[in-house]
């Protein structure tokens, strides 16, 4: 009997059966067909197509478990990390998406048997962290990718420079508020003397000096045009004074910004450090032991901040950022790269190392300052050439 054509009625009722989640005792992981009923999984295991498969998983079992468990665990951690990122999800609510979809792999033919094994198994192997509950296993998605550590790294970066920003405002205001305190001169204490009239036809004149004035207020006896002509000298001489250039004019709190910015602007040291073809040090222990504190060498430059680097014992290529990267002091006398400060980009040849003060000296080797003697280069200013 030949096949119902694909609009009639038997055609649309048997596609309707086939929608959606069937029977997982009538699904067959080896062909990865989904049956409708008993009779049909019947059929299936009989036919040729199927035993076909049946002699070849025969042959090596361990092959076809394997594969099929890495397809399960490729296809939940993913899902976990699209749809909840690292928040923390009940393993069941996560199981329960990655089965609506039909094709998926299914658990029993994996290596593990149960859900719980399988959260357990991610814990271990430190894909997820894993917790359980009176409620059940719980578990968070550990995002390792460079390019999401980068990221973070970044943030907590300038976090910590605006935090520097706003400290240093702090610190020279306080410095000013000091400096002033220190600066300013102790008032002297006025005296009082009696008031003493010598005649009763006689006026009585104060001579009223300001605070700055030196010396005492006294009260002074004298006639009335007289006493007019002292008040006018004293203010004279309060005048001279207060406008004797030897007085130390005081610095404000803009034109001490103003002076660490030029200093700023004389350092030449910048926050990007990495180059191409130098030998560096992988510090971080997010990729494992396998990359901690092995030596690797930089191929590329993405961004400033990202170096794509090529590991010297295993030949693996990383894509990693500068904070997880240091450099690398060879033995003295071999080239190195001076990688930041006043002789950025210059070749030069390591002389001696000073311990104490974590520097080394340097001797140019190329460009125009090439054969001048640097001291005091700190370790973090160059790296061994590759």
């Amino acid at each position: 009997m030949g096949k119902a054509d694909f609009l009639s009625p038997k055609a649309i009722s048997n596609r309707i059966k086939a929608k959606g989640l069937q029977k997982l005792r009538w699904y067959c992981q080896m062909c990865q067909k989904q049956c409708r009923d008993e009779n049909g999984f019947k059929c299936h295991c009989m036919s040729e197509s199927h035993q076909r498969q049946l002699l070849l998983a025969s042959e090596n079992p361990n092959q076809f478990m394997d594969y099929f468990s890495d397809e399960f665990k490729t296809d939940f951690l993913e899902l976990i990390r699209r749809r909840f990122g690292t928040k923390r999800v009940h393993n069941n609510i996560v199981y329960n998406e990655y089965i609506s979809h039909r094709e998926h792999v299914h658990m029993n033919a994996t290596q593990w048997e149960t859900l719980t094994d399988f959260t357990k198994w991610l814990g271990r192997e430190g894909f997820c962290k894993v917790d359980e509950t009176p409620k059940g296993w719980y578990i968070q998605y550990i995002d390792r990718d460079p390019e999401t550590i980068r990221r973070q790294e970044e943030l907590e970066r300038k976090k910590k420079q605006d935090l520097d920003d706003v400290e240093r405002t702090a610190k020279f205001i306080e410095d000013q508020v000091r400096r002033g305190r220190e600066s300013k001169e102790p008032e002297e204490e006025p005296v009082f003397t009696e008031l003493k009239r010598e005649s009763e036809e006689e006026k009585v004149a104060f001579s009223l000096g300001s605070s700055s004035s030196v010396g005492p207020s006294k009260a002074s006896i004298t006639p009335g045009p007289s006493a007019l002509k002292a008040t006018t000298s004293a203010k004279r001489k309060d005048q001279v004074h207060s406008t004797n250039p030897k007085e130390k004019k005081k610095k404000s709190a803009l034109d001490e910004i103003m002076e660490l910015e030029e200093q700023k602007k004389k350092s030449m040291k910048t926050d990007n450090w990495i180059r191409s073809d130098i030998v560096v040090k992988v510090v971080t222990k997010k990729l494992g032991e396998k990359y901690h504190k092995k030596k690797a060498i930089i191929r590329e430059v993405r961004d400033k901040y990202t170096a794509v680097v090529k590991m010297i014992d295993s030949g693996d290529k990383l894509k990693l950022d500068q904070s997880h990267l240091e450099t690398v002091i060879p033995a003295p006398g071999k080239k190195v790269m001076i990688v930041n400060g006043q002789y950025r980009d210059n070749e030069a040849i390591l002389e001696g190392i000073d311990e104490k003060k974590f520097s080394a000296t340097l001797t140019i080797d190329s460009g125009p300052m090439k054969g001048k003697m640097v001291e005091g280069v700190p370790y973090e200013d160059f790296s061994k050439m590759a």
